[in-house]
């Protein structure tokens, strides 16, 4: 048994070691153009500055850092699908057959819906928010965000939508381990709804617009999560009787 425990020390310390080797390698391919990619991430932000605005770095070594940050952000996300699949084949040699069936789809979709969360914040509310700020800003004040505080907030706001985006994961696998029921769901609606506005006010910056921009999605993919629930539910009984 003690050869077994350390086998698998061993295995999960290659697997780490792989993991933040390709991590290391892409972020490698990547520095190079550090500066454009955080000239991307904050696009949204300059699309919504007067004309003639500009982002600041109040730090002396802001500069460096913050695309270094946003490039090593991007490494890890491109990596991802190789760290899934590391951590998947380091846990399903002890999973029952059953039991893969549910983790692989679960990993796999919960994976898309994050990233999916993630162009919705970059694509959807960025412009909308920015340009909102922006536009509500007192005569007399020149908005100059700071970088290093612009990635903070993006960053704050890629982790809201991409966990929002987890909802009907969450809804999927508290159904398939009996944990609630499809019925329980459906009588905890009216709280979801009021839950998804507090968490858009706290998770969100201080307007409706970015609120609703949050808790709307919330709302639906809580829908689509019932949906998906009801399904796997009568998979499920199907194949227990």
């Amino acid at each position: 048994m003690t050869d077994t425990f350390v086998s698998h020390l061993f295995e999960l310390r290659d697997r780490l070691l792989k993991s933040i080797f390709a991590v290391i390698l892409v972020f490698i391919c990547y520095f190079p153009w550090a500066r454009d990619i955080y000239s991307l991430l904050a696009q949204p932000m300059l699309d919504a500055l007067p004309n003639g605005g500009n982002m600041i770095a109040t730090e002396v070594t802001a500069p460096f850092f913050v695309p270094v940050k946003v490039t090593l952000l991007l490494s890890f996300i491109t990596s991802l699908p190789y760290l899934l699949y590391q951590f998947w084949a380091f846990v399903a040699p002890g999973l029952y057959k059953n039991e893969k069936k549910l983790i692989f789809p679960i990993i796999l979709t919960s994976t898309v819906l994050f990233f999916i969360g993630m162009c919705f914040a970059f694509f959807v509310v960025f412009p909308v928010v920015f340009h909102f700020i922006n536009a509500i800003a007192p005569d007399g004040v020149a908005v100059m965000t700071d970088i290093q505080k612009y990635l903070d907030f993006v960053i704050s706001l890629f982790l809201a939508f991409g966990l929002t985006f987890e909802v009907p994961i969450v809804a999927v696998i508290l159904v398939y381990f009996d944990i609630t029921n499809v019925e329980k769901l459906k009588e905890y609606r009216p709280y979801v709804i009021v839950g998804a506005f507090v968490i858009g006010a706290i998770f969100t910056p201080p307007d409706v617009v970015s609120q609703i921009l949050l808790a709307l999605p919330l709302w639906i993919l809580y829908e689509l999560g019932i949906l998906v629930s009801v399904a796997v539910s009568k998979k499920k009984s199907e194949s227990t009787s």
